[in-house]
């Protein structure tokens, strides 16, 4: 075989090997920073599955209706269950952690609905003693009553706070062309739309939220849209954010990322952000 031909071939080898080892490398600190998300998820979920029982505790210690107390205990039973396969899950382990993420928003609007129905019953009972009020003979009973029904009122304040998360549910990423159809493969996609909607929440607080959603490609990176948001102490890089003015009721949402890099074809994910807490995610898989 000719030098020069042997020579060349050695070269297109050393430079082959060259590029391997270092989209290797690549590869690898994008496989530790997904994991790294993956941990701080994982991490506030387990934080809130304990808060969840903590509270369907609190809430049995002034509760009088043996019916409502069975109901908290086995919902009780069930987020410590929950709580346990989390803890038994690997990080890695993302079907099992995305179950147990939708597992989380059940959990939390249950607790929410026992303490819509706890405070309807203490409303009711303070206006029994409104009317109790009225008959002087029973006067410093119903003071009492009142000063334990205001202390109840102050810890449900507390509960309504960790009930009034949002939740983002049909969460959709949407490749599109230049005329603005729907494209079938990433790299024909000139612009990404992501559509969810935040669902209906009475015991939210109403006003202006900022929402921030990233956009993850198959090979971990972030597709970046200038700026960054705090979650769980970390800064996280956003791909998308937009003010809202929530009035508590259901709010669809559609925003739009210009594609300027070429896109391939494997598994995107999609997480959003509000308040400092994650309120909903979906992976989505594109053909090549």
């Amino acid at each position: 075989m000719n030098k020069k031909v042997l020579a060349a071939i050695i070269v297109l080898l050393l430079a082959g090997m060259g590029w391997l080892a270092y989209s290797l490398m690549q590869e690898k600190q994008a496989n530790k920073d997904m994991e790294e998300l993956a941990a701080l998820d994982k991490q506030e979920m387990e934080k809130e599955y304990q808060d969840f029982a903590l509270q369907y505790d609190e809430m049995k210690t002034y509760i009088k209706n043996d019916s409502i107390i069975a109901q908290l205990t086995e919902e009780q039973e069930r987020t410590q269950k929950l709580l346990e396969e989390l803890k038994n899950t690997h990080a890695k382990d993302v079907a099992e952690i995305t179950r147990l993420k939708k597992e989380l928003a059940t959990v939390r609007a249950v607790l929410r609905s026992y303490v819509i129905q706890i405070d309807s019953l203490n409303r009711l009972n303070q206006n029994l003693m409104d009317e109790n009020d009225r008959v002087r003979s029973e006067l410093a009973e119903s003071n009492q009553q009142n000063q334990q029904l205001e202390t109840q009122r102050a810890t449900l304040s507390e509960k309504v706070a960790i009930a009034s998360q949002l939740d983002a549910t049909n969460i959709r990423l949407t490749p599109l062309k230049k005329n603005g159809k729907a494209a079938k493969h990433m790299k024909d996609a000139k612009t990404l739309d992501v559509s969810f909607v935040i669902t209906k929440n009475v015991t939210a607080t109403n006003g202006s939220r900022n929402v921030y959603i990233r956009v993850t490609t198959p090979e971990g990176e972030v597709l970046n849209g200038g700026g960054t948001f705090e979650y769980s102490g970390k800064q996280l890089a956003w791909s998308m954010k937009k003010a809202i003015e929530y009035t508590g009721e259901e709010t669809p949402l559609t925003l739009y990322w210009t594609v300027n890099e070429y896109l391939g074809g494997g598994q995107y994910n999609v997480s959003i952000f509000c308040d400092g807490q994650a309120i909903g995610s979906r992976n989505f898989n594109f053909e090549k």
